[in-house]
């Protein structure tokens, strides 16, 4: 971990660091930055920059509440919230969502969610395969996966990079596993407290302004041991590394107060409140802002954790109470996020996800709260190239279970890998036995036609 702190430093590129800044490592078994580079180096740069924002509601987000409301059923189903219109005629929002609603029109909801398996995992939303029988070395997560079939974008932004915060159920914070497509393609966990570290022990803020006296303390080293092979591979890769932490893209990308001050204002400030039980960390509204600049910077998969959604009910305040939280919060960041892409022009090549592992039981249960519900759940995504102002598949009159074109997460994972260039009826990555996996069960699950 690299930190930096104090009002006052300015790195060698001039750029004041008016926040503090703390990056971690990957939190993958220890893994450091410049063994990440130095492994990624391989997979060589890729030569286009399509990329995915995927926004993981973690514990699974009441779809009756948000975009499945049912009016007509009897209140211990429909619950305390109403619908309000949107700007696509025949669709209805919650009214905690004034913002997404004027603008329907650039989302394609999707109302009938299958293929969970009912855990808490951020599995579910980061690869979507099932839990048993995984290959040898196991399933990697969508960012590891596009890292390895696609590569860098540049040599100063990690392909995929996680944004997944310090979280109570351990599922949830996992920045995703590479699996079989090995430890080079790890997610960058930049939010996750790390177990390896980057230390500038006893280098003040002049030499750091000096990166050449590193290096030369480098190739001093190298003289020493006169191991040159060893030595210069770790010479070239922490050169790298250093130019990262310090002045790199990575590194503007994160501190969003280098941002307008009327874009950062945009996208709001969240709470500092713990969120849900109080075991979430904050709501992160600026992390939708950071998934936007690392995207501009090179990234092609950012994933994030927003809140915590998990709500059974007293003592930890009803579902409703939480949702009147969680819901505007969102529905500002997301719209925010919706906005800036627009403007800046990415939003054709920039594919936003927004969902969680599974819906919540249509019947109220005596605590307030709704429990865990995998029959169904709802997605909504915008991007990409996709055909929005539309709403794919429907849930009966209590929401309970889809009546109308079930759409499973592999789906909405080929639509994603479509977006990106990546055809899942032919790509693979070899297993750690060397046999060729596909990245979906191209067999029963392909992109979405409805939207590309």
């Amino acid at each position: 971990m690299l930190t930096v702190q104090g009002s006052d430093l300015k790195l060698c590129d001039g750029v004041a660091r008016r926040s503090f800044l703390q990056i971690g490592a990957l939190g993958m078994g220890g893994i450091s930055l410049p063994q990440l580079l130095q492994a990624e180096s391989a997979a060589g740069a890729g030569s286009s920059h399509k990329s995915v924002i995927m926004v993981f509601l973690t514990g699974g987000p009441p779809h009756q509440d948000m975009v499945d409301l049912k009016p007509q059923a009897p209140v211990e189903y429909r619950g305390e919230f109403s619908p309000i219109r949107t700007n696509v005629a025949g669709v209805d929002f919650c009214e905690y969502m004034p913002l997404l609603a004027q603008r329907m029109d650039r989302l394609a909801v999707i109302r009938s969610l299958v293929g969970s398996e009912g855990r808490h995992s951020a599995y579910q939303c980061l690869h979507g395969h099932p839990t048993l029988n995984q290959p040898p070395g196991g399933w990697p997560c969508f960012g590891s996966a596009v890292s390895k079939l696609q590569g860098l974008v540049n040599h100063e932004v990690p392909a995929a990079v996680s944004l997944q915060p310090k979280i109570g159920n351990s599922g949830w914070s996992q920045p995703g596993q590479p699996g079989f497509a090995g430890m080079r393609h790890a997610p960058f966990a930049a939010n996750a407290p790390g177990s390896s570290h980057m230390v500038l022990n006893g280098i003040n803020q002049k030499t750091l302004r000096d990166r050449q006296s590193l290096l030369r303390n480098m190739e001093s080293l190298r003289k020493q041991l006169d191991t040159t092979d060893l030595i210069d591979g770790m010479d070239a890769f922490y050169r790298q590394a250093f130019e990262i932490l310090t002045s790199g893209k990575l590194v503007e990308a994160l501190d969003v107060e280098k941002e307008d001050p009327v874009v950062r204002e945009r996208y709001g400030r969240g709470s500092k409140e713990p969120a849900g039980y109080g075991d979430a960390g904050w709501l992160r509204n600026e992390d939708f802002l950071v998934a936007r600049r690392l995207v501009e910077a090179g990234a092609r998969v950012v994933t994030l954790s927003f809140g915590r959604w998990d709500w059974h009910g007293q003592p930890h305040g009803t579902n409703f109470d939480n949702a009147r939280d969680h819901i505007p919060a969102l529905d500002q960041a997301l719209s925010a996020l919706l906005d800036d892409l627009k403007e800046r022009g990415l939003d054709r090549d920039t594919s936003v996800v927004v969902w969680g592992e599974f819906g919540r039981t249509p019947k109220i249960n005596p605590g307030g709260g709704r429990d865990h519900w995998p029959q169904v759940g709802c997605a909504m995504l915008a991007g990409g190239g996709i055909r929005t102002g539309q709403v794919i598949g429907a849930t009966n009159a209590r929401a309970e279970h889809a009546t109308d074109r079930p759409v499973h997460f592999q789906e909405i994972f080929s639509t994603l890998y479509h977006n990106l260039g990546i055809n899942t009826d032919r790509d693979t990555i070899r297993d750690l036995t060397g046999r060729p996996q596909y990245l979906v069960d191209h067999s029963q699950y392909r992109a979405l036609p409805e939207l590309v």
